[in-house]
C-alpha cells in the first residue's frame, strides 16, 4: 500500500504533523519496502483554504491512504471522491504511524473528524513564532 503521511521533516523519523493542509511536508511510503519520497507542501503558506488543493496534490500521487492528525471537510471530500483512505490520531513519528497503520491500531474514517479551517491558528502561531 502507498500511504502518504502529514510530517514536520522530510524522513521517516520525522514527526507526524497533525495538520493536513497546513504539514509542511508529505512522507509518502510504500508500506511493503518502507521506500519513500517527499513531497513539499505548498500550501503551507498560503493564506487561503488548502485543503482542496493539497488533497488533489495527495491524491495525484496515487496514494490508497493518507495518515494524518485531523481532517477538515474539503480535505475529505476530496480524498473520499479520489478514492483514498483518511487515518487519522496519528502520533510519533512516520516510521511508527505506518506501523500502527499496518497493525490496524488507526482509525479509518468515514466523514471529517474537524471543523473547517481547523488548522488555521496552528499556523498562524508558527508564522509569527
Amino acid at each position: 500500500m502507498k500511504i502518504a503521511i502529514s510530517a514536520t521533516g522530510r524522513s521517516l523519523d520525522a514527526e507526524v504533523d497533525p495538520r493536513f493542509g497546513r504539514c509542511r511536508y508529505f512522507v509518502v511510503v510504500d508500506t511493503e519496502t518502507m521506500q519513500y519520497e517527499t513531497i513539499d507542501n505548498a500550501g503551507v503558506l498560503n493564506p487561503g483554504c488548502v485543503g482542496i488543493g493539497t488533497s488533489q496534490l495527495i491524491a495525484n500521487k496515487g496514494v490508497d491512504a493518507v495518515i494524518t492528525g485531523n481532517c477538515g471537510p474539503n480535505t475529505y471530500k476530496v480524498l473520499d471522491a479520489a478514492g483514498v483512505k483518511v487515518f487519522v490520531g496519528a502520533e510519533d513519528t512516520v516510521r511508527e504511524a505506518v506501523e500502527a497503520c499496518k497493525e490496524g491500531k488507526l482509525k479509518v474514517i468515514s466523514q471529517p473528524n474537524v471543523i473547517a479551517y481547523a488548522g488555521v491558528s496552528f499556523t498562524v502561531d508558527f508564522l509569527t513564532s
